[in-house]
């Protein structure tokens, strides 16, 4: 008889479509061939509602409420006047609450996985040997919260630096109670152990995946693109604020001084849920906004390049292995490409600055290189899915973290 896993994730884990979406049905894939899952977690989107029968077939029950986002808010704000961090009230549901301590008493699972911090409040002070339990926080958000308050005026800023102070407390709290927090890379998981030294001997990383047989240069597709044009692509969710802020300062600082010199060239952002900001792009010469599409291969296979000018990013970007995997010619700031290991000859292209970005864009639409076969090198190498899984059911079946995964 197989054991009893719970796993909590906030968003449904279906599609794979976005980075923590990717991340959380390779998980449940996974496990559900090794454990009976009992899945709790929301609908935070009506479009994946048509999806929660797919997700439900990998469990052996589960609990799906809707998360309305306006109400979500709503609650955030009670975190003012109790003290919380505003994300932990957004994903409070009753419901699901009941739910999960009718599991934890009456199932009594022997491990316990939980995805995304804020989701740990429904196992706080539940737990109990010897039942196994990791918290894999992903990025440390406290610390995306902070990065976001450096770039806003009052009153957003003190609102961004209460959440990453609050936020930072609450992890703390979580680190301390379950067995084991895993982070999305080494950088990360030892940003996290200097934060929170008390918890820095149960503290490991993974790495992030990606499926290198559905993202293979070898496939053929058709090309997208409009004829003449030198297509650049950004892929990713497009309501999310690091991809935005991204494409903005492209648009503003690096785009004009590409086309000066190469006025073929379009810049396309290809990406769910645009906000109006970034849809507002669409009007200017040179710029795409193509909204949600079915596959984004079509659009890295033709691509010239991806370009990948975040300037507020934490962990390892999916965008960037997927490039990668496809063998694209890829530049890119530091900081999207924290975490990705250097391989041998592989040195990706990375620019700070915006004429620096340009140069670098520009030089390779000058003279293109060939197939960057040693991109897709290093992920076959270092993010294959199954090696990731593996460690994560080691750590659910131990308890403990290997000695090659330790951060200190």
């Amino acid at each position: 008889m197989r054991k009893k896993l719970l796993f909590l994730v906030h968003r449904l884990p279906y599609p794979p479509n976005k980075g923590d979406k990717i991340t959380s049905f390779n998980l449940l894939r996974y496990l559900a061939q090794r454990y009976e899952v009992y899945l709790g977690t929301f609908v935070d989107d009506p479009d994946d509602r048509q999806h929660v029968g797919i997700v439900k077939s990998y469990c052996r029950a589960s609990c799906i409420p809707e998360i309305i986002p306006t109400w979500g808010r709503l609650r955030s704000l009670q975190g003012l006047l109790s003290g919380e961090p505003l994300s932990i009230p957004y994903l409070r549901h009753p419901e699901l609450k009941r739910w999960v301590c009718a599991v934890l008493e009456n199932e009594m699972p022997q491990a316990v996985l939980v995805y995304s911090g804020a989701m740990a409040q429904y196992v706080s002070g539940r737990l109990a040997l010897p039942m196994r339990s990791v918290l894999d926080f992903d990025d440390v958000d406290s610390e995306k919260w902070r990065s976001y308050s450096a770039s806003k005026a009052w009153p957003v800023r003190w609102l961004y630096a209460r959440e990453a102070k609050r936020l930072l407390e609450f992890e703390r709290r979580m680190a301390a109670e379950l067995d084991i927090s895993l982070f999305i890379s080494r950088e990360e998981a030892r940003l996290f152990a200097r934060l929170a030294p008390e918890s820095v001997e149960r503290v490991t990383y993974r790495t992030q995946g990606v499926d290198s047989q559905y993202f293979d240069p070898a496939l053929t597709f058709e090309n997208p693109y409009p004829p003449g044009a030198e297509p650049l692509v950004f892929t990713g969710a497009m309501d999310y604020w690091p991809n935005i802020e991204a494409v903005l300062w492209f648009a503003d600082a690096v785009l004009p001084r590409i086309r000066a010199a190469r006025p073929a060239v379009e810049f396309f952002i290809v990406g769910m849920r645009p906000s109006s900001d970034v849809q507002k792009l669409a009007a200017r010469p040179g710029i795409r906004v193509t909204g949600g599409v079915p596959d984004v291969r079509p659009y890295l296979a033709h691509a010239r390049m991806a370009v990948l000018p975040l300037r507020i990013a934490r962990g390892i970007q999916n965008k960037a292995l997927e490039a990668m995997a496809m063998e694209l010619p890829m530049v890119a700031t530091s900081d999207a490409l924290t975490g990705i290991l250097s391989h041998q000859s592989f040195a990706p292209r990375v620019a700070e600055r915006a004429e620096d970005f340009a140069d670098q864009v520009l030089a390779v639409l000058k003279s293109p290189p060939p197939p960057e076969s040693r991109g897709r090198d290093l992920v076959l190498a270092e993010y294959d899915w199954e090696a990731n899984l593996r460690l994560i059911e080691q750590l659910l079946e131990t308890g403990q973290i290997p000695a090659a995964r330790a951060v200190v």
